[in-house]
């Protein structure tokens, strides 16, 4: 059974002065996995309320292994806004128009951030895109 409110089952957990330190950082990860990051000021909350301020890099260090740890700055930098596409004609059926549709109009443009996409942003300089159709 999926839980729901995750931070109201950790909590107990994390208050018991029974368990171990290494056992409430490894909640903690639990916690931070399943929900694909955290932010800040959670995290630093959970941190200072559990006492383990000496022991926060064990957690903070996970991100030198790409694991997201704090998610909310990351969502927003990357988060790129799409195309208004209102005006185009469309469909009766269609309701939505996937993202890979802006990708490839940013591919054929040669508008691809170089960072999120480096194989295919270094196209050659005299190219335009005018020979894709």
């Amino acid at each position: 059974q999926k839980v729901k409110d995750s931070m109201r089952v950790l909590l107990p957990v994390l208050l018991n002065k029974g368990h171990d330190n290494y056992d409430k950082i490894r909640a903690i990860l639990l916690y931070i996995f399943s929900t694909n990051g955290t932010t800040q000021e959670n995290l630093d909350k959970l941190i200072q309320n559990v006492q383990i301020e000496s022991d926060s890099d064990m957690i903070r260090n996970w991100k030198y292994l790409h694991v997201p740890i704090i998610s909310a700055s990351a969502v927003q930098q990357h988060k790129q806004l799409r195309r208004d596409r209102s005006a185009e004609e469309t469909f009766q059926l269609s309701r939505w128009t996937p993202v890979i549709k802006d990708v490839m109009e940013d591919a054929i443009e040669n508008k691809l951030d170089s960072k999120d996409w480096p194989y295919c942003s270094q196209c050659p300089p005299t190219w335009n895109g005018s020979g894709a159709v």
